[in-house]
């Protein structure tokens, strides 16, 4: 597997564009092919936007030709206008392509409770659409056309070794606690597989990149994840699995680290859980939790906040197990061997915390089971962000 140019217009059969401007922006991406394979994962919040219902009940007739996506309006709490407006959406992009509204997907991100800006959307419409390409400059028009408080653009392609092309576009900063944060994710790739092979796979990939990151803790209303198969080459399913995963980790990484104000990236790594679920737990409560987060932002060596963490993240823990180490700049230091605290490690970790990138590794001591999740410090700017979002 190596890492290429070129974006989601990577992918045999993909074109794309966006354009961003001020707060507003609009993604269209469309995938040539006879008969595209697509498959969708949509957030758990029990307060759905009305992007995520209509792309919902497209898939659960048929497969999507092309997506549209807006920033600056999240189109969510809008009862049946906001349903409205996201057909309306559907149809524009419908009749360009002489296919029916049903084959397409919409997302929004941006604003809850506000209505979209259809004067903006169809006055930017055809600028968009008539210049969309396989260019990798369209690709990157695409992520930078979904961004809100990101600061940074987020795609990643990949080639496996049997050629086959796996590629992504992502966003998202704040509000972020995916639970298939505001998180969209518009994944493609030119291998032939199955919806059935589809489903499995994004599922997979979703339950250990997606929903492994923690900004805020908060679950957005519009987080969704589509992948597009263009079927123009072979892939057995276990190949493509490992090609999924790298790019869906790859394009959550991204986001952890450009979580709202964030200036550090934290990564915990759980093992020696009883159960996977016990893993993927301790290691969410840990990048979730405030005091850990503030710790690793003001470059406290607070170790006993991530013991703390671990302890009432519902998992099985038993204090006389557990160990803890930190990792970063170069420098490791272990500070818990399987219930002890080990002595003068102090200074090493106020050292490792100076470092922008922080491994936590935490291991439990009671069964074989690990997870990963990564997440970021909470800054001041985080909530200047959030305390001046609308205005």
């Amino acid at each position: 597997m190596k890492h290429i140019e070129g974006g989601i217009c990577a992918v045999r059969g993909i074109r794309a564009n966006g354009i961003k401007q001020g707060k507003n922006g609009l993604a269209i991406m469309v995938a040539d092919a006879r008969q595209p394979v697509t498959s969708g994962v949509f957030t758990r919040n029990k307060v759905i936007a009305a992007p995520l219902i209509i792309t919902r009940e497209a898939l659960s007739k048929g497969e999507l030709k092309a997506i549209i996506a807006n920033s600056g309006c999240a189109n969510a709490f809008t009862g049946k206008k906001g349903i409205e407006d996201a057909k309306w959406m559907a149809r524009l992009l419908a009749e360009k392509l002489k296919c029916s509204p049903e084959e397409i997907g919409v997302a929004s991100t941006g604003v809850i409770g506000r209505y979209l800006d259809k004067a903006w959307l169809s006055g930017h419409f055809d600028e968009v659409y008539d210049s969309i390409s396989g260019s990798k400059e369209a690709s990157s028009a695409s992520a930078r056309a979904i961004m809100t408080t990101d600061t940074t653009i987020k795609e990643v392609a990949v080639e496996l070794d049997n050629g086959v092309r796996i590629a992504g576009i992502s966003k998202g900063s704040g509000m972020i606690e995916p639970n298939m944060g505001t998180m969209l994710a518009f994944l493609f790739t030119d291998a032939a597989l199955s919806r059935k092979a589809l489903d499995a796979c994004l599922k997979k990939a979703v339950d250990k990149s997606f929903n492994m990151i923690v900004v805020d803790g908060d679950t957005s209303t519009n987080d969704m994840a589509l992948l597009t198969a263009t079927g123009y080459n072979e892939c057995d399913e276990k190949t493509f699995q490992e090609g999924l995963d790298h790019v869906c980790i790859s394009l959550a990484k991204m986001i952890a680290k450009d979580g709202e104000g964030a200036t550090r990236l934290i990564e915990v790594r759980v093992s020696g859980a009883g159960t996977e679920a016990d893993a993927k737990a301790a290691a969410k409560a840990i990048v979730r939790s405030p005091l850990v987060k503030t710790a690793i932002y003001g470059k406290d060596p607070n170790w006993g906040r991530v013991i703390a963490a671990a302890g009432y993240s519902g998992a099985d823990v038993d204090q006389d197990r557990i160990s803890l180490k930190f990792s970063g700049n170069n420098k490791e230091a272990i500070l818990v061997d399987s219930g002890t605290i080990v002595e003068g490690k102090l200074e090493e970790l106020k050292s490792i915390m100076e470092s922008k990138e922080i491994l936590i590794e935490v291991e439990l001591g009671i069964g074989e089971n690990r997870a990963t999740a990564w997440g970021c410090d909470l800054t001041y700017d985080y909530v200047k962000i959030n305390a001046m979002y609308t205005t």
